[in-house]
């Protein structure tokens, strides 16, 4: 299954950052996926969907680094990931299905810390905080939040240490509609910078333009 790169305005072809060749994931003994392709450039947003099981998760795992391919090639602006995997990892936000919250911090806590953590001066950290309605619960302790707000203030991270690249797994989950919203208005501005995001989502997530890699079940 291929996705191939966008054109730009002028019908030429611009140079992709994320390039995928390929790609066959394997776990336990069992195929999940292979020969799966796709070159994203900047700005573009890549919505993985399928069923549960289809490796939507393993997918987005492979690309993070966490996972081996079986098969295929992973690249980042030309050059292969495995080359200097923790340069590529430093590029990047991967949100899993855990929120990684730390109870026993505060709300703004959490991202200052996430900042010191990637060596980061905590200067977006007001923002981050506004964009998912989260400054009223700035100073109370994280362990208080609803699954809803915990899952804000990951997505919250997004921006207090932005990275080119963002790989979200299902990350509309415990949100409603109006913090929906504040997510794909961050999506927007993410790309709108130049940024790349890859999104496994049952389709809860909406994106302009978006290139499309459906996985069969």
């Amino acid at each position: 299954m291929v996705c191939g790169p966008a054109a730009t305005p002028s019908g030429a072809l611009s140079t992709p950052l994320l390039i995928a060749e390929g790609l066959a994931c394997v776990r336990a003994g069992r195929t999940v996926f292979r020969g799966l392709s796709f070159a994203l450039e900047a700005g573009d947003a890549l919505l993985v969907r399928g069923p549960n099981g289809s490796g939507k998760s393993s997918l987005l795992r492979l690309l993070a680094g966490f996972l081996a391919p079986a098969a295929g090639r992973l690249a980042w602006a030309g050059q292969p990931v495995g080359d200097d995997l923790a340069a590529f990892r430093a590029r990047l936000h991967y949100v899993g299905h855990a929120n990684a919250i730390k109870g026993v911090l505060g709300v703004r806590e959490n991202l200052a810390f996430a900042t010191r953590l990637r060596g980061q001066a905590p200067v977006s950290i007001d923002a981050a905080l506004e964009t998912f309605a989260l400054a009223a619960l700035a100073d109370g302790p994280a362990r208080y939040l609803s699954a809803g707000q915990q899952r804000r203030l990951a997505l919250a991270r997004l921006l207090a240490t932005p990275r080119e690249l963002w790989l979200l797994d299902e990350p509309a989950v415990g949100l409603d509609q109006a913090s929906r919203a504040r997510l794909e208005q961050a999506l927007g501005s993410h790309r709108e910078a130049g940024g790349v995001a890859v999104i496994a989502t049952h389709g809860d997530v909406a994106a302009d333009r978006p290139l499309v890699l459906e996985l069969p079940g």
